[in-house]
């Protein structure tokens, strides 16, 4: 039980006095001062082995903290957290030597809070419903391509850089980081030939439906598009005003205007490309993702089995079906009539086949369909 009267170092000196005194009730005189026996019992063990010092209220801190964190480990987390200021607590758990005895990041949290260290760009923490997510089951199966907002040089001669970004959807692992000058069709084709090069081909690749990947003409394919079809690769698009489509590569966006574009103006695109690189390097083999387990990209990805061929492969169409080339106005001629079919297919090859409606006909390129022909609603 507390003791009553405010002055603390008062009451039980004067207590310790009373308890003395031979003859003492010492039941009676605990009742007087509203306090229990044991609480008397060890006020005067203490008086007795430390004088009246003994009196005063001792720390509840433990003599030993076993679970403290291990001043080595501690300077280990602070280096993290200088090296790699944008990263959180369970980030650097992950890089943490795994001889050590790893803390819980709550534990991290609370070392980086006790030497003032703050995560750099975190946003506040608000209670909310984590969003589900999807994810494709193996590497290659979908890429996801965009163009990073562009922003301006340094120097104003040098224009504007333009980040072509692509994000194999399985592992997150960046494939493709380019500082481009432009975002014109032959730019991007170069880009992305330079990356199938080195990690072979996709199953599927998304994009939004802006230029190079769509069209803005009378519908159709982009020549971009064309191109991947050739390679056997299946093209999808965003729904317009959707975003998250595309999610993983707009999350990478952000991580990458963050840590590395908000932080540093460049002169030139190859000092663009310089730094991009070597940031590149990083997220995929350094940075632990939090919906990776905490490992890095490359822990998950594989090169894609499928090569860059050397040569497009020739267009082949079973022999039911009636094949045209379709001329540089992205036309074709069928059934005595002029047929628009997408200037992106212009001296492209594309079938005609039956449908299942009467005078109506699909036309496909390569596994897409792409028009409907019908012949009653032609002149």
């Amino acid at each position: 039980m507390p003791w009553k009267d405010a002055t603390l170092m008062s009451t039980r000196l004067e207590f310790i006095l009373l308890a003395q005194q031979p003859g003492t009730n010492l039941a009676a005189l605990c009742r007087n001062f509203g306090i229990s026996r044991k609480t008397a019992y060890k006020w005067l063990e203490r008086h007795r082995e430390q004088g009246n010092s003994g009196l005063q209220d001792q720390s509840r801190r433990p003599h030993a903290s076993p679970a403290s964190t291990h001043a080595g480990l501690e300077a280990r987390i602070l280096a993290l957290n200088a090296e790699y200021p944008y990263w959180g607590a369970r980030k650097l758990r992950a890089l943490l030597p795994l001889d050590a005895k790893l803390p819980h990041h709550s534990t991290i949290d609370a070392v980086l809070r006790r030497h003032s260290r703050t995560i750099l760009g975190a946003p506040v923490r608000q209670e909310e419903v984590a969003p589900s997510r999807f994810e494709h089951a193996a590497p290659n199966l979908l890429w996801q391509m965009d163009f990073k907002g562009h922003f301006a040089l340094t120097d104003t001669l040098a224009g504007r850089c333009h980040p072509l970004t692509i994000l194999d959807d399985h592992s997150r692992f960046n494939l493709c980081l380019t500082a481009c000058g432009n975002e014109q069709r032959s730019t991007v084709q170069a880009a992305l030939q330079a990356t199938f090069e080195r990690y072979g081909l996709p199953e599927r690749m998304t994009t939004d439906n802006g230029t190079p990947w769509g069209t803005s003409g009378r519908g159709g394919l982009s020549q971009l598009e064309v191109w991947l079809i050739r390679l056997g690769i299946r093209v999808g698009h965003s729904r317009p005003h959707h975003p998250q489509t595309q999610g993983k590569d707009e999350r990478f966006h952000r991580t990458l205007k963050l840590e590395l574009l908000q932080r540093h103006g460049f002169n030139s695109l190859d000092a663009c490309q310089l730094a991009f690189d070597s940031w590149r390097e990083r997220y995929n083999t350094v940075r632990p993702h939090a919906a990776l387990q905490q490992q890095a990209p490359v822990s998950r990805y594989r090169a894609s089995g499928r090569a860059f061929p050397s040569v497009l492969p020739p267009l082949e169409y079973p022999s039911a079906d009636t094949v045209r080339k379709v001329s540089d106005k992205g036309e074709i001629s069928f059934q005595n009539q002029r047929h628009f079919i997408g200037e992106g297919l212009r001296t492209q090859l594309v079938a005609v086949r039956p449908s299942d409606a009467d005078d109506v006909f699909d036309v496909f390129f390569c596994h897409k369909k792409i028009r409907q022909i019908n012949l009653r609603d032609s002149p």
